[in-house]
């Protein structure tokens, strides 16, 4: 049974590492879902209440550099709101439209599209927000898996 519970554990760190990659998973769910599922199959002891503090503001982070970085991306390449939702509607169906490439084609597309239509802007400021909008997304993945990392590390520093 232990090589079971094992086997789940990581099983939902790794599916948690695809959610960078298809953000329609929610990758953090699948993380506190591991150490859930750890503490079920052996114990809840040596994961204390500093480690649970720890591990929500990690939570926080992970949201907070998912939805700063897009932003930011956006903005410094002078991007607009609409420019920032259509990055984010073309990076939840890209992955799904265009296997692999989706995932960087769609914030672009997104991003631009919603440029032009939205905001009537010229082709060449539309297509400077898209690249800020992947400018920001490779800048928000990075650090969600380096703070995901930290996650898994700060967890087994802890048992």
């Amino acid at each position: 049974m232990e090589i079971v519970g094992w086997i789940l554990v990581i099983a939902c760190f790794v599916v948690s590492f695809v959610g960078l990659i298809y953000p329609i998973i929610p990758g953090v769910i699948f993380l506190i879902g591991g150490f859930l599922l750890y503490g079920a199959f052996f114990s809840f002891e040596e994961l204390s209440w500093w480690f649970w503090i720890i591990q929500i503001l990690f939570v926080v982070l992970l949201f907070g550099a998912d939805t700063v970085a897009n932003a930011f991306g956006i903005k410094k390449f002078g991007g607009s709101n609409a420019g920032m939702w259509g990055s984010t509607i073309g990076l939840l169906i890209g992955p799904f439209v265009i296997p692999f490439a989706g995932i960087l084609i769609g914030p672009f597309l997104g991003a631009v599209i919603a440029e032009l239509l939205v905001e009537r802007r010229k082709v060449g400021e539309a297509v400077k927000s898209g690249i800020g909008s992947l400018v920001g997304f490779l800048t928000s993945t990075v650090t969600k898996a380096i703070l995901q990392v930290a996650m898994i590390v700060i967890f087994f520093i802890a048992i």
